[in-house]
């Protein structure tokens, strides 16, 4: 009887394409992911258990093609691809994501819409539920106005329900995603943004860098003061050092 494994009759990531070729339709597609992945990796800069795709394939059969939502999250994955691999290929990162190899769905899938609809709210929508059973399923929408821009869908028996609220809580993730007015990368505008469980908004890296300059001229300004009020008592603020 011929024994084998079947994982090594499948197509590696390497062999794979990494996307559909689909040029986005704006750089929406690329920006609001892109800074979701960004937030988190610094809130999550300690863990490693977490992967964020940015409009990268998802291979869930050998024999159909890949499926490339603008954004998707996988946890309980590698962060990191075998990094002793990736060195000897100059890589350090996932060329495509394959589930017969890291055998873990991706928990949130997030589809921005632009001019040009592609089944968001339809046979997209139809799919992650019914094909691939993505727990939570994220469109959002800027050209909205009549409905909300942002809308979270959990999957209940095979369905999806639309939550309520912004921001939207998601317990199995630990974090709360929604949608405000910011400012990333010098442009002012809605973004979407994780949350903590009190509803505060994590920040972003261009956030956080600002708020330790703030904390550091801060505390510049309350040195300064405590040494003038050393030498108006006739303390020379030198000699304490």
């Amino acid at each position: 009887m011929l024994n084998y494994n079947l994982l090594h009759c499948l197509p590696s990531s390497e062999e794979l394409l990494d996307s559909d070729d689909t040029a986005v339709d704006n750089e929406l597609q690329n920006s609001i992911p892109g800074l979701l992945k960004t937030i988190l990796a610094l809130a999550w800069c300690d863990r490693w258990d977490w992967f964020f795709g940015v409009n990268m394939g998802i291979y869930y059969h050998p024999d159909k093609a890949a499926i490339v939502p603008d954004g998707f999250l996988s946890l309980g994955v590698q962060r990191f691809i075998d990094v002793g691999r990736a060195f000897s290929q100059g890589l350090d990162f996932r060329l495509s994501y394959v589930l017969w190899e890291e055998k873990k769905l991706p928990i949130l899938v997030l589809e921005v819409v632009s001019q040009i609809h592609r089944g968001e709210y339809s046979t997209k929508q139809q799919f992650y539920a019914k094909e691939l059973g993505i727990l939570y399923y994220v469109i959002y929408n800027p050209l909205r106005r009549k409905k909300p821009s942002l809308e979270v869908y959990h999957l209940v028996e095979g369905e999806y329900l639309l939550m309520s609220g912004n921001p939207v809580w998601l317990p199995e993730i630990g974090l709360g995603i929604g949608r405000e007015q910011g400012i990333y990368q010098g442009i002012a505008r809605e973004w979407l943004y994780w949350y903590d469980q009190e509803g505060q908004r994590l920040l972003t890296p261009e956030e956080r860098i600002q708020e330790l300059e703030e904390r550091a001229v801060f505390e510049e300004q309350r040195a300064e003061i405590l040494a003038q009020r050393l030498k108006a008592f006739g303390v020379d603020p030198e000699t304490l050092m």
